[in-house]
């Protein structure tokens, strides 16, 4: 279990750490299929550890000015998610969520695009408060909202979220007596392949030009919605 958990964890940090987000790509899903007990908790943890890795070097384009509206509006998501994780079940919280995603993901690929203003702010933060908290995947509401900005500042920007918003989380599930002792221990398990897949981005990153980083956020988001659906029908 640990050795695929492993090789899962090292793929979506190493997707990360090119694009921004994708750590619950490979993650969430491979987690639920083989150690179900173990979410959302445990890609929580990670989430919460790994962007603190990337902003050792990238921590200068960060957008300050949106995660002020962003993180506080993660709140009442999450005190959605956790009466959610309460009330219904993982595969029914999986389907509504991936269906959220797949269709924002269409609707902004070439037809709508999302003004970064303080009203979608507040909404991409609520929705990812729940998102996150109920599947670990809360970040393609936010990448969604900042696909058109420089790459680094996406992936900046996303790094402050996901420490923020995973801190969060993993106090609302705390609170709601939803979290488990053995996911941090799994987690810390877990730590070196991850960042050993985030070192691995960073040698490559070179080699990726700007213009395909939106196409591949989108493309992140949507693939994530796509497994999460097919994991959570099966």
């Amino acid at each position: 279990m640990l050795v695929v958990l492993a090789l899962a964890v090292y793929a979506g940090a190493l997707v990360q750490g090119l694009v921004g987000l994708g750590l619950g790509l490979l993650g969430a899903p491979v987690t639920a299929l083989v150690a179900p007990g173990l979410m959302p908790d445990v890609l929580l943890w990670l989430v919460l550890a790994l962007p603190l890795v990337s902003l050792v070097r990238d921590h200068d384009d960060v957008h300050w000015r949106g995660l002020a509206w962003t993180v506080p509006a993660r709140l009442p998501g999450i005190a959605l998610g956790v009466v959610a994780v309460a009330l219904f079940s993982d595969d029914a919280l999986g389907v509504s969520v991936a269906l959220m995603v797949l269709a924002a993901s269409a609707l902004t690929w070439r037809s709508v695009r999302v003004p970064l203003r303080r009203t979608t702010l507040v909404a991409a933060g609520v929705v990812s408060g729940f998102t996150g908290t109920t599947t670990s995947v809360g970040g393609p509401p936010v990448a969604i909202l900042y696909q058109h900005r420089e790459p680094t500042q996406i992936r900046s920007t996303l790094a402050v979220y996901f420490v923020l918003g995973g801190a969060l989380s993993i106090g609302g599930l705390a609170l709601g007596g939803q979290l488990q002792v053995v996911s941090a221990v799994v987690a810390v398990l877990l730590a070196a392949p991850t960042v050993l897949g985030l070192l691995t981005a960073r040698l490559l990153r070179d080699r990726v030009p700007a213009s395909r980083v939106r196409p591949a956020v989108l493309g992140v988001c949507a693939a994530s919605a796509l497994v999460l659906l097919v994991s959570s029908l099966l």
